[in-house]
């Protein structure tokens, strides 16, 4: 392996513990001696990457450093390629253009000989049938997740009746064709899933709730509800 390889691969593994990290925990993972972690982490340093290091301790990686990617393995070009396809088919118009930007702005960074696997046909993504349409515009879901809107949703029970609810979406579920939007559900005070074939009218409202998505993420799926089968009310 390169040196720059190495390095990449580094913070890497720098972003992926987050917290703190001991320097044997990195060379284990790096397949490499403590010695050469120490120069490493140095010379990332050096090259603007702010890693806290304590002695003792280990190294942290603070937020905002960028490195562009030097490369990607055959395989892990393979699963962008899939997963693309997926989006594409499967999501929405916005994020299909989105992800075509994406592997656009890859193939401008990859090395020649690694463009083949990316314009690989090998793979197909398919589905029995296409998502329904209904009354939730996706990218607008997005918009008030991105931005911690509320929505005010017009949905059918199982009665075949309507309700309208107040919800603080904090997550999109796709399963096979099915779409649903979670999210905590001022009228009921918990968290709740609403899928997306009742929904008969779906508005993102200027109320911003307060509380952090992240946090209610989190909360959701540490209760004994997550993940909740059940529909909406």
């Amino acid at each position: 392996m390169s040196r720059s390889h190495r390095l990449f691969d580094l913070l890497q593994i720098l972003r992926r513990h987050r917290g703190v990290v001991s320097g044997a925990v990195l060379a284990r993972e790096s397949g490499v001696s403590l010695r050469t972690i120490r120069r490493d982490v140095a010379t990332l340093q050096a090259m603007g990457a702010e890693i806290d290091a304590e002695a003792g301790v280990g190294y942290v990686l603070r937020p905002g450093f960028l490195l562009p990617p030097v490369s990607f393995s055959e395989e892990e070009l393979h699963a962008l390629v899939v997963g693309a396809e997926w989006v594409a088919r499967q999501t929405d118009p916005q994020l299909a253009h989105a992800v075509s930007n994406a592997l656009a702005k890859i193939n401008g960074v990859l090395a020649p000989n690694m463009r083949q696997a990316l314009d690989d046909t090998s793979f197909y993504v398919g589905s029995p049938r296409r998502p329904a349409v209904t009354a939730l515009d996706l990218a607008r879901c997005r918009q008030a997740l991105r931005e911690q809107r509320k929505m005010r949703l017009t949905y059918m029970d199982q009665g075949g009746g309507t309700l309208e609810r107040v919800v603080w979406p904090i997550m999109l579920g796709f399963v096979g064709t099915r779409r649903s939007v979670a999210g905590w559900c001022e009228t009921d005070s918990d968290f709740r899933i609403f899928h997306a074939e009742r929904i008969v009218e779906a508005e993102m409202m200027s109320d911003r709730y307060v509380r952090n998505r992240r946090t209610l993420v989190k909360e959701w799926r540490a209760s004994p509800d997550y993940p909740c089968a059940s529909p909406g009310r």
